[in-house]
């Protein structure tokens, strides 16, 4: 393959196929040697063994359309989006691929230069720019498919048949409609302090989806949070982190919503800014880089990136408060890949989960492999999806586990429709759900 500077069209952050600031970088695009250890980590090609589905293969494609060898068609982009963005191809690269970035820029790319399908270009208006930068709008959206449901309209549309008839595959959007949370998590300036010293003080993202799907799991991370004697601030004026959106290549709303994060935030004057969602807690680590190009911006994005820490690495730096309550129950843990493969952080949630008196902890195989969930590649990328989701369930319950823990709202959703799939008796937790319970026993010990 041609290094950029041999190549007479690619010139330095726009080459002949991509345009404007949000074209991959040519370092990045040309670091790739084609060693292929990035294959057997790569969800997709361990399923179909397609080159085309590998990360190699991937920037291939990137390569040949950058240097105008190819048009951006719908196979092309289709294998672009075949892809979960689980960056497990990072841990494996040897050269420090960084396939993540590479991928939002091309993903900001086929928004710009490939003519979607008039639903997909609605669908994709309404959710990334309408909804999702608005909290009151997705609680609004929270509220009516509450109703759809309570009222009993979700029976009648089953039964007459009605899904069938509307365009799209809206009988499985039905289907995958989660449970959402009796009441809905509200970030709205509340401040929870501790009695007793107080150890630090944070500012708690609340985020979006996990807001009304594991409303539960939010209010456990206060409690616990609280219990280590951290003060929690729950800032107004944060909303959604801006992940859904850039992995989505919408990076202008991501970054729309990252200046808003980042305003409220520092509000705070916090010592961390503790995230409880792996998808989120990746991406704000990131927002320096999102930010790379707005100077009003840029620092004060660097300094919430290094303020920010998931709950579980947070807890052990600190110096977790073992619970004196007993868990008497076996857990398996699956690594959520915005945290294992982009944070890199894979021992401190099980160790969250072995400081809990009786809890047994057990491995389950491919811990790293992706559960097929990514954001809306469960809604885009249907059967994929749930060919990762099967293979997901069948490893859970190859443990012999009662409950399998998470750190992120995509991959819990996901494994609770597999595992129902696969008639598995098996519960999702969040790790930071278990540890609240521990606490909360402590009166019986």
């Amino acid at each position: 393959m041609t290094h950029p500077q041999q190549h007479p069209i690619a010139k330095a952050g726009t080459f002949a196929g991509f345009s404007g600031p949000d074209a991959p970088r040519d370092e990045d695009l040309y670091k790739c040697v084609h060693c292929g250890f990035c294959l057997n980590a790569c969800p997709t090609y361990l399923e179909t063994g397609l080159e085309m589905e590998s990360p190699r293969g991937r920037i291939a494609l990137m390569k040949g359309v950058a240097e105008g060898r190819l048009a951006m068609t719908e196979s092309v982009v289709g294998h672009w989006d075949m892809c979960l963005q689980c960056r497990a191809c990072e841990v494996a690269c040897p050269s420090g691929v960084p396939y993540g970035r590479l991928m939002e820029a091309t993903r900001s790319q086929i928004e710009t230069n490939f003519k979607r399908p008039l639903r997909e270009r609605v669908g994709r208006n309404i959710g990334y720019t309408k909804v999702l930068t608005s909290p009151k709008r997705l609680r609004w959206v929270g509220r009516a498919a509450k109703l759809y449901r309570k009222t009993g309209a979700q029976f009648v549309a089953r039964k007459t048949g009605v899904l069938g008839a509307l365009p799209g595959d809206q009988e499985y959007l039905d289907e995958s409609l989660p449970e959402l949370s009796k009441n809905f998590f509200v970030a709205n300036g509340q401040v929870i302090t501790v009695e007793g010293k107080r150890r630090a003080k944070v500012a708690m993202l609340a985020g979006c989806v996990m807001t009304l799907t594991h409303a539960p799991a939010l209010e456990a991370a206060v409690r616990v949070l609280s219990k280590n004697g951290v003060e929690v601030h729950l800032s107004a004026n944060q909303g959604c982190c801006g992940a859904l959106n850039a992995h989505a290549g919408e990076l202008e709303s991501s970054r729309k919503m990252a200046r808003q994060n980042i305003d409220s935030f520092l509000t705070a004057m916090p010592d961390a800014v503790i995230v409880a969602s792996a998808g989120c807690g990746s991406t704000m680590k990131e927002y320096a880089e999102l930010l790379h190009d707005d100077s009003a911006y840029l620092e004060k994005a660097e300094h919430v990136a290094s303020l920010t820490k998931d709950i579980h690495e947070f807890l052990i730096e600190l110096g977790l408060r073992a619970p004196k309550g007993s868990l008497d129950c076996t857990v398996t843990y699956q690594d959520a890949c915005h945290l294992a493969s982009a944070q890199r952080i894979t021992a401190a949630p099980r160790e969250v989960l072995d400081a809990i008196p009786g809890l047994k902890r057990v491995e389950m195989p491919e811990p790293l492999v992706c559960c097929g969930s990514a954001g809306t590649y469960s809604i885009t990328q249907k059967e994929m999806s749930q060919r990762l989701g099967n293979r997901k369930a069948s490893n859970i319950a190859s443990t012999d586990a009662q409950i399998v823990a998470t750190a992120n709202p995509g991959c819990a959703l996901q494994m609770t429709s597999a595992l129902k799939r696969a008639n598995a008796d098996v519960k999702v937790r969040y790790v930071i759900e278990l540890l609240d319970e521990a606490y909360s026993n402590e009166s019986d010990a």
